[in-house]
């Protein structure tokens, strides 16, 4: 895969991952203060989202996206990472939650 492409797919994983650490931290959260960084976190995550999202509408437009498989989801473009502990950090799928979660997608994203 090309590095521009590698990088707008990496760049969506890190948008998933924002707005999973928005919704744990809303959960967690103690006060008002935590709640506006967590809101400030979960719209940027969308925002980042929808600009990559249309870069890559337009790198499959030009050409430059690898062709997909007949798949109902464009997500199914998204390079895999594995972060050296076999956990996959792309998207969580409902599958994944079933799994064990021993392992932090963001300490896998830091070994790379």
């Amino acid at each position: 895969m090309k590095p521009c492409n590698e990088m707008l797919g990496r760049t969506l994983q890190l948008t998933e991952m924002m707005v999973e650490l928005a919704d744990l931290g809303d959960e967690a959260r103690k006060d008002v203060g935590c709640g506006v960084l967590y809101g400030l976190l979960r719209d940027s995550a969308y925002k980042i989202r929808k600009i990559a999202e249309q870069e890559r509408e337009d790198h499959i437009r030009r050409g430059l996206w690898p062709q997909e498989k007949k798949s109902v989801k464009s997500r199914a473009a998204i390079p895999k990472q594995d972060g050296g502990c076999g956990c996959r950090t792309e998207p969580r799928t409902d599958a994944d939650e079933q799994r064990s979660s021993k392992c932090n997608p963001t300490t896998a994203i830091k070994q790379k």
